[in-house]
């Protein structure tokens, strides 16, 4: 059992590392490919915060986003791989945060092809999420391994 577990984990986590790897080798001087995909959704969504909810979102580099979300895609992965809660905790941050800005399904009509492209892609994001949702949660329900108390043998006279 223990091996199939160890396995699972590794490929589990190999989606999170290798996406890292793929985004640390294209990063260069301006974040990449990702900070050029990420930037226009960003500022969608920091406009649907100010103007629905009036909150006011403070600057953010999306270079230091995209540098942010490779280090927790990386270290939580590795992480995860030994079974670390911290490596799914950080994992599911980035599940968290990245999901909804990366796969704006909700920014489209309906009928349009992008729609349910982005759905898709948003669905099994929330999979993803919930897939580290029952691990931890697996994880916390397994009780620790408690030291074995030798009987007292009685002694008879």
């Amino acid at each position: 059992m223990g091996f199939f577990s160890f396995a699972g984990r590794v490929l589990f986590a190999s989606v999170f590392i290798l996406s890292a790897w793929q985004e640390f080798n294209d990063f260069g001087v301006d974040g990449g490919p990702a900070a050029k995909a990420l930037r226009p959704k960003f500022d969608v969504l920091t406009g649907h915060l100010t103007s629905h909810l009036g909150i006011q979102v403070p600057g953010i580099e999306i270079k230091e986003l995209v540098a942010a979300a490779i280090a927790f895609k990386a270290l939580g992965g590795l992480l995860f791989i030994f079974g670390s809660s911290l490596g799914a905790y950080l994992l599911l941050l980035h599940q968290a945060i990245i999901t909804p800005i990366v796969y704006d399904f909700y920014n489209y009509d309906i009928e349009k092809k992008e729609f349910v492209q982005l759905f898709v892609k948003f669905v099994q994001g929330m999979a993803l999420f919930g897939a580290l949702l029952f691990f931890i949660g697996m994880k916390n329900s397994i009780p620790k391994r408690q030291v074995k108390k030798k009987p007292t043998k009685t002694k008879t006279v």
